[in-house]
């Protein structure tokens, strides 16, 4: 009897860890990554900055909405991304970034999101747009 509880208790508890794995609806990638990702024209940039952040450099190409504008974000992004393609995320250090991501992926975007951010890309030499 007590074998069986064990075995009982021991799938309950394989059962609830699985129920609560959350599945990232995006792929963080590093800088080097994330370079060759964006050598494929189909690929849309989005910083997710200020305005004042983008404005001080960028990745050349990328079109600029502030994820910290909640209540017009997924809205702008919407009208400005095409689903189908994929869509090239970052912020200053990866955290807004992050949010972002996760609400596109949500909609059914294909997202990648620069892991460590501008900050990271900047430190490795890689060429901005101011």
């Amino acid at each position: 009897m007590k074998w069986w509880m064990l075995v009982w208790g021991i799938g309950l508890v394989v059962l609830l860890m699985a129920c609560s794995r959350k599945e990232v609806p995006y792929q963080s990638l590093s800088v080097e990554e994330f370079e060759k990702l964006m050598m494929d024209p189909a690929v849309q940039r989005l910083d997710v900055r200020t305005v004042a952040e983008y404005s001080e450099g960028h990745i050349t190409g990328s079109l600029n909405v502030n994820v910290l504008d909640e209540a017009s974000f997924l809205k702008i992004a919407q009208e400005v991304l095409h689903k189908e393609q994929p869509v090239a995320v970052y912020c200053r250090s990866g955290k807004r970034s992050k949010k972002a991501a996760e609400m596109l992926g949500k909609l059914g975007y294909k997202v990648f999101d620069l892991d460590k951010g501008f900050n990271s890309w900047k430190a490795a030499g890689k060429v901005i747009q101011k």
